[in-house]
């Protein structure tokens, strides 16, 4: 089984900076894409930032600019830095694997974390 780790969430102020990290476990030989979604109260899961295996990123509109996602391959982490964090960014994140291949296995999967509440106010 496959697991997800997430960290790093907490309480910032507007405008403030917060750094999540996930690492993923458990007889893993490769993953395609890593990413993070969020979920607000009330609102669909979105999707944040996410990285394939070649480095290629994609990132939602709203984060452009103030959010970048990176990869620890070997390590099978990815991280994703927030800065200018504004209000509106206060959600639930959480962390997926794509295309996850495990040893030993034909399988492909994907994987979610467990979340992590980031909260923005003052």
């Amino acid at each position: 089984q496959v697991e997800l780790t997430e960290s790093g969430g907490g309480l910032v102020q507007p405008g403030g900076s917060l750094r999540l990290s996930c690492a993923a476990s458990g007889m893993i030989r490769s993953i395609y894409a890593m990413g993070w979604h969020r979920q607000a109260p009330g609102k669909q899961r979105e999707l944040v930032a996410d990285i394939r295996f070649d480095d290629s990123t994609n990132y939602r509109d709203s984060v452009k600019g103030r959010f970048t996602i990176s990869r620890d391959n070997a390590k099978n982490t990815v991280y994703l830095q927030m800065n200018s964090l504004k209000p509106e960014d206060t959600a639930v994140y959480y962390c997926r694997a794509d295309g996850v291949r495990r040893r030993g296995s034909s399988h492909v999967d994907d994987y979610w974390g467990q979340g992590t509440q980031v909260t923005v106010s003052s």
